[in-house]
Parts: structure tokens; sequence; C-alpha cells
């Protein structure tokens, strides 16, 4: 199996590029985010690779970081994601975005995916969301608490203060974080009122 490619670009495809390496043509296919950010024809590249092999076909996908083919590979352990939907996902987000996304259950955010419905936007979020956190850049405080609203386990006042926060126009992810450093310092007994003064003041920062 082929992990890694180090070579030349020869040339590009539509989604696709053929890398040329000691002489041999790898036809690499790649998201358009990836495309973009490769070099141009003749110029050094080098690419995580990740290799299906199929009764019919043997197929190369090129990411520019393993931790982006690492995405690749868990968005196809969801039912109804294959290789052409996990490349769509990650051609709309960065793997530090969509890490964001799953962790926080903002399914909008990965539904803006071409070829991404509801219905797999939901199953991405939920059967990804215990391995969402381990690359997620947020605090684990945001996290854990955009968890608990997801499943409505969030104290009263804290969810109130999310939903009026959400209800002035900021998102999901962006008025939890603001209540979780809030209701940090706030401290456990703070009432709505005050969290969503103090969730105001995190967002002016």
């Amino acid at each position: 199996m082929i992990g890694k490619l180090k070579g030349i670009i020869d040339s590009y495809g539509e989604d696709s590029v053929i890398l040329d390496v000691g002489g041999v043509g790898y036809l690499v296919q790649c998201s358009a985010r990836t495309m973009q950010a490769l070099p141009g024809p003749g110029e050094a590249a080098t690419m995580s690779i990740e290799t299906h092999v199929r009764e019919d076909h043997i197929k190369l996908y090129g990411f520019l970081s393993d931790m982006e083919r690492e995405w690749f590979r868990l968005l196809q352990t969801v039912q109804g994601v294959g290789a052409k939907v996990a490349l769509s996902v990650l051609n709309t987000l960065k793997p530090s975005e969509l890490a964001d996304a799953i962790a926080t259950r903002d399914k909008a955010m990965v539904a803006r995916a071409q070829g991404v419905g509801p219905k797999v936007a939901e199953r991405i979020v939920t059967e990804l969301k215990d391995k969402a956190p381990a690359y997620a850049a947020l605090d684990p405080a945001v996290i854990q608490l955009s968890g608990a609203l997801d499943e409505m386990r969030a104290p009263k006042p804290v969810a109130d203060a999310v939903s009026a926060l959400v209800n002035l126009g900021y998102g999901q992810p962006q008025a939890a974080a603001a209540i979780a450093a809030a209701a940090r310092s706030a401290g456990e007994k703070a009432e709505t009122a005050q969290l969503i003064r103090q969730g105001l003041r995190e967002l002016s920062k």
C-alpha cells in the first residue's frame, strides 16, 4: 500500500494531479483545496496518500498532511459517506474546522459541503463526536457544554443563556464558547441574566 509520494508535479486534471516519482506518473485524486495549495507543474511536492483497492480499480487519494488523510479515513467510517463525500467535506472545511464543528455538534457547518444533506451531517456529527475532541483546537469546557446542550443536559440557566445569544444572531459554537467562559468565571450558581451579560462581554473582547 502506498502511504506517501514525493515527486514532481507533472500535470493537473479537473480533480487530480499526476505526480512524477522517478519517471513513474501516479494519478492522485485530490480535493480542490489540496490542489490549490500544491505547487505548479515542474515543481516538487510531497503528499500523504490513501490507497483504495477495489476489484475493478486502484485509486490514490492525496492530502497535504497526515491529519487530513486521517479525517478522510474517519469520515468514511460513517454510514453513507464514501470517498467522494469525504473529499467534499474536506474541500469545504479544514481538518481543524471539521474537528471543531463535530466537537460542538455544529451540523449546519458540516452540511455546507456539497452532497452532504442534513441526515448525513447528523450522522457525521453523531458517529464521530467521540473522536473529534482529540483533534479539536477548542477549550474542552466548550466541547463539554456543547455536548450537554445537544443532549439537553446543560443546567437551565446555561442553556437559556446560550439560546438567548443564538437568538441575538450568534452561532451556536460561538455562543457556547462565550457562555462556557462566562459560567467558568461567574460560578455554578449564576443566573441566566448574569451569564448573558458576561457572555456578551466575552464576545466583545
